[in-house]
């Protein structure tokens, strides 16, 4: 059979037991394929080691940061082969690095540039299972080489690239839910786990709330083809497929949610060339990720500009703006904080008004207040109070009868 790329995250692999169950599966899948496992950090331990580091330095260097944190994916890769090999599974574990994955030299937040396979190679055609430390790789523009973090997901995109590279069309990601849902099951009690989903509408799904994936992940999934496949570590459930390409026709494939929103409006800026520019790059400057844009039609020489940021970026957003205020002649700067974003997805949105009317008319009915709108071609999304959004959600899912199946393909004609 065709080597295949299993990874396994945090809560898969919490306490012994868990190592132990996974070894099981792992050690079962052995028997009949080549088999590359790439591994997260036990549970909390990511969390533990940050806070053990800010008790020690007020501002501990990123460089240090990141080599404190590779190590809790360390310990899980050999907990697991020394499991494996209770088994009398062969096995051999590989750091980031070891692996032959190569990143760009930006601490905390690297991007895989390349990845060399040589060594895994090596290894399965000794018959050996390779357990890869996930978040990982080795990186630097010093002349000297620095192990590096990938951030929040990291280990899903360590996953996704080893698959491509290793050319195995497929790659499964192991977790704690059952797959993906048409909304989170913990807001939506009769939200159904998909059993297929294509990668447009789960990078859409990622990026405005949804927490199984994350967008670099599905992004690099997309980009070199590699069929994902989510599934439990805990129960046999066939999970949820991510792959293909979008088809013809109509169908929601969920709602998503996000907190923790804040929404900064320039008030009576100048309208003119430039204008846009000097703001995003004093965002830029101060770090700052602007998700939502909108822009008012300009009256007599003055428009309004609204952003949308995390929550945490407010006080840095404030401080960016007041930068160039000045500079773009703006009347006044506003933040809003405490807001959410909700957002439905699927195939066929953009080319039915249907879809926006009964969002928007959902939203109505709750009594609602829309403050922003931003669609794509396969989603809208709508800003609104942040207290509201869980109600928001469920009543969304009801409205487009997702909860009996409403989601389906339907024929567009």
């Amino acid at each position: 059979m065709s080597l295949l790329v299993q990874k396994y995250g945090g809560s898969s692999l919490k306490n012994a037991d868990r190592i132990r169950s996974v070894a099981d599966r792992v050690a079962a899948e052995a028997r009949s394929r080549p088999l590359v496992v790439v591994v997260s950090a036990m549970g909390d331990t990511t969390d533990m080691l940050v806070d053990l580091a800010r008790r020690l330095s007020r501002r501990p260097e990123q460089r240090e940061i990141d080599m404190l944190l590779s190590t809790g994916e360390q310990v899980s890769a050999s907990l697991l082969v020394m499991a494996l090999h209770e088994r009398g599974c062969p096995a051999i574990s590989l750091a980031g690095w070891q692996a032959g994955i190569r990143t760009d030299s930006r601490f905390s937040t690297a991007r895989i540039t390349d990845v060399n396979v040589d060594r895994i190679r090596h290894e399965l055609a000794q018959g050996r299972t390779v357990i890869v430390t996930g978040f990982q790789g080795v990186g630097g523009d010093t002349g000297w080489e620095e192990v590096t973090t990938l951030g929040r997901g990291g280990s899903d995109a360590t996953a996704v690239a080893l698959a491509a590279s290793l050319d195995s069309c497929e790659c499964e990601i192991y977790t704690d839910v059952s797959g993906i849902y048409t909304a989170d099951p913990r807001i939506v009690p009769d939200a159904r786990k998909l059993d297929f989903i294509t990668h447009e509408e789960i990078l859409e799904l990622a990026q405005y709330g949804a927490q199984v994936m994350m967008p670099r992940s599905v992004e690099l999934a997309q980009i070199w083809n590699v069929t994902v496949h989510v599934r439990s570590s805990y129960t046999p459930d066939a999970g949820t497929r991510i792959g293909g390409n979008m088809e013809y026709g109509h169908r929601v494939a969920g709602i998503a949610h996000q907190t923790g929103v804040a929404k900064v409006t320039f008030v009576g800026l100048a309208d003119r060339p430039k204008v846009a520019q000097t703001i995003f790059e004093a965002l830029t400057r101060w770090n700052v990720h602007a998700d939502m844009i909108v822009q008012n039609i300009g009256h007599h020489g003055r428009t309004d500009l609204s952003v949308t940021v995390p929550e945490d970026d407010r006080e840095s957003a404030l401080a960016a703006s007041e930068d160039v205020r000045a500079l773009v002649d703006a009347q006044q700067v506003t933040v809003k904080g405490g807001m959410a974003k909700v957002s439905v997805v699927g195939a066929g949105l953009s080319s039915s008004m249907e879809y926006a009317s009964t969002m928007f008319g959902c939203l109505g009915d709750l009594g609602i207040n829309i403050d922003m709108i931003s669609t794509s071609g396969i989603r809208i999304t709508c800003v609104i109070e942040g207290g509201r959004a869980q109600e928001a959600v469920r009543e969304l899912h009801a409205a487009f009868h997702l909860d009996t199946g409403g989601g389906a393909w339907q024929d567009s004609a």
